[in-house]
């Protein structure tokens, strides 16, 4: 008979500090009372953010896109760059909530949560992109394929019409998945509120009560919308990236656009779970429930994509060669070495060397470390799609049609501000919605044991 020892038991569990279901409850509830000083000074923050956000719009509104860098012959600028940034970041929220549900994964309960709210804001984030670049924002209604009054039929064989279908079901598919898990933790949070807030939390929880039958159709209607978003997850940044991949310009084509982009979203959106989960956990004293098993597991999923983004970068720059194109080769000599080298080698360095540092176990248990390599993550992946739309546009097939595009600090201001409304709803979201799974949490944390046994168990 051979035994385990308390060491061992220990690292076989993915929370070993948490020994009873009691202290789920209290600890993950007590981040919804009276915030600190902390978590205001960073609201007032992305306030500020917010207020750069909207001058910087409202003054192109009131003075005409022209305000920005946007020009012949780059039509796409800061703003599309960005629009594809948050779409991507949105992606892998709904990657490790649906499909680790679906694949049992033991690590996800503690982290999906906050993937899933990512989700949510990044695609309301993305969605003001759109009404952004058109200019006069009055007639951004325009760009919903409908029939009208004034003929103007939708084109279905255009991706741009696939990416409004796409960013709308993914998020409307996101929103009701983020909003069914939460149904028990808020009913957990209902029972140990008053005032206002129970009322809030009763309209909410829609009378959950927790019996049998209330679980039986809950486990059959998640599973039910984990099944449904997976191909969604697939798709919708597939569809993304059909925006540049039917287009005739130069450097859209050498490599395969729709898992290149799949992968680059899911890269950078568990970049952006890190980024997220480092200071969640320190904040709000998480260190049980957000362990180093999770960082190591979040690691190894970054380093994973990333080997597939630098692969298809590699094979971008093969087949521009191989092909034996001039403007393909002419394209990729100019991004390497052209007037925007400084995008794509800030693009190579932080996505294609920095994760490499995740191949070493020490880096992959340092919680500084992975936020910081975290950060370089989310820089070089909007960098990515700068590199991809920009360098594309701006040397296009006739040398008398090239042009360089430079974002005007309107761009610069509307960009930073994003991710102030993007950080204020999160924030949000952290006083109002338990951040950690309660309910799934306690399925996956050990039972409490007899005090003799948990000195020596029987294997």
């Amino acid at each position: 008979m051979a035994t385990i020892t308390e060491s061992q038991r220990r690292g076989a569990l993915t929370h070993p500090d948490i020994e009873r279901h009691e202290e789920v409850n209290r600890d993950i509830l007590n981040m919804l009372s009276r915030p600190g000083k902390g978590w205001w000074a960073l609201l007032g923050l992305c306030v500020l953010g917010i207020g750069v956000f909207f001058t910087s719009w409202g003054w192109q509104i009131y003075r005409g896109i022209g305000v920005s860098g946007l020009t012949s012959p780059v039509g796409w600028g800061a703003y599309i760059t960005t629009f594809v940034f948050w779409v991507g970041i949105a992606h892998s929220g709904t990657l490790i909530s649906a499909i680790l549900f679906l694949f049992r994964a033991p690590w996800r309960q503690s982290v999906y949560r906050a993937a899933e709210a990512m989700t949510v804001f990044g695609v309301m984030t993305a969605g003001l992109f759109p009404l952004i670049h058109v200019g006069r924002v009055w007639h951004a209604y325009w760009l919903i394929p409908y029939p009208n009054q004034r003929f103007l039929w939708p084109n279905f064989r255009s991706p741009l019409v696939w990416d409004v279908f796409a960013v709308t079901t993914y998020f409307t598919v996101s929103a009701v998945f983020f909003y069914l898990g939460t149904i028990p933790d808020v009913a957990a949070a209902r029972d140990a509120s008053t005032g206002l807030r129970k009322k809030l939390y009763s309209v909410v929880a829609m009378g959950w009560r927790g019996t049998d039958r209330e679980w039986h159709h809950f486990g059959k209607a998640y599973i039910f919308l984990a099944g449904l978003a997976t191909p969604l997850v697939l798709s919708v940044h597939s569809v993304v990236s059909w925006d540049f991949a039917m287009g005739i310009v130069p450097g859209w084509h050498a490599t395969i656009f729709a898992p290149y982009f799949v992968a680059g979203a899911i890269f950078s959106g568990v970049a952006m779970v890190i980024t997220l989960a480092v200071p969640l956990r320190k904040v709000f004293k998480l260190e049980a429930y957000l362990t180093i098993k999770h960082f190591d597991a979040l690691s190894k999923l970054i380093l994973l994509t990333s080997l597939i983004v630098l692969y298809a970068y590699l094979t971008e720059f093969f087949m521009a060669w191989y092909s034996g194109e001039p403007p393909e080769k002419q394209m990729f000599w100019n991004r390497l070495f052209g007037d925007y080298w400084w995008a794509t080698w800030t693009m190579l360095v932080c996505n294609g060397f920095v994760p490499i540092m995740l191949w070493f176990k020490r880096v992959r248990h340092s919680i500084p470390a992975l936020f910081v390599v975290s950060i370089f993550i989310n820089i070089g992946m909007w960098f990515e799609r700068y590199v991809i739309i920009v360098t594309s546009l701006s040397h296009e097939y006739e040398p008398f049609a090239w042009g360089m595009y430079r974002p005007s600090i309107v761009e610069m201001g509307i960009l930073v501000g994003s991710f102030a409304w993007f950080g204020f709803w999160f924030l949000i979201f952290t006083r109002m919605l338990p951040p950690v799974a309660i309910a799934e949490l306690k399925e996956v944390v050990a039972p409490r044991m007899r005090k003799n046994e948990t000195k020596s168990v029987e294997a």
